[in-house]
């Protein structure tokens, strides 16, 4: 069971890190939170991503990412709840009266659960995301290597996986890229509302989109 080749390994790993540096609304969100509420909200946004890209992995196994798929009703009901839900924690950055990234704001931080709840919500109502599984992770089924439904749960966890390889630095590392700018009100002016206007044309992008 799970019995592959050398050349299957690099190849399926090669494209979860090329998925996993590719930018998106998941990489903006963390960066975002990063940028907002320090490293641990990063971390905390980092951890809800997983956690809803997870949930795409079982829907994937188990076969319910067809319906977006298939079904153009779904799919554009939930990319409309998705793009919607982007563009309002774009505004709501936007209309926060602090910087986030300067060192005398007042603006309150998030909790940490409640990143991580959006973090799942950022993810998961993503239906491309959905989709893109579908497509990807049948291509590394081999026959008689095991179950297809364990294949594509393997498979799709480990891409996870890559993620926590890749992403965890890039949160310390722009951890440390905020905290040496906060001095620079102009910058930290300048980087707070490109963030959030960045997820707003995420959110509009979404919209639309189509399969």
């Amino acid at each position: 069971m799970f019995d592959y080749t050398f050349i299957h390994w690099t190849t399926f790993l090669s494209a979860a890190v090329l998925l996993n540096l590719s930018p998106g609304p998941d990489m903006a969100f963390i960066l975002g939170q990063t940028a907002h509420n320090g490293r641990q909200g990063g971390f905390a946004a980092m951890f809800g991503i997983w956690t809803g890209a997870f949930i795409h992995v079982v829907m994937a196994a188990i076969g319910l990412s067809a319906i977006l798929a298939t079904s153009a009703i779904a799919f554009s009901c939930v990319k409309w709840i998705g793009a919607a839900y982007l563009v309002w924690l774009g505004i709501q950055a936007i209309m926060s009266r602090d910087s986030s990234f300067l060192a005398n704001g007042n603006s309150e931080k998030i909790n940490n659960y409640s990143i991580y709840k959006q973090g799942i919500f950022v993810a998961s109502l993503n239906p491309k995301v959905a989709i893109f599984f579908l497509a990807f992770l049948p291509q590394f089924v081999v026959e008689g290597a095991g179950p297809v439904s364990a294949q594509l749960f393997l498979h799709g966890c480990l891409i996870i996986v890559v993620a926590a390889l890749i992403e965890p630095p890039l949160v310390l590392a722009g951890s440390r890229l905020i905290s040496s700018l906060k001095s620079n009100r102009k910058i930290g002016l300048w980087m707070d509302r490109s963030l959030a206007s960045l997820l707003i044309l995420l959110g509009i992008r979404l919209a639309l989109s189509k399969k």
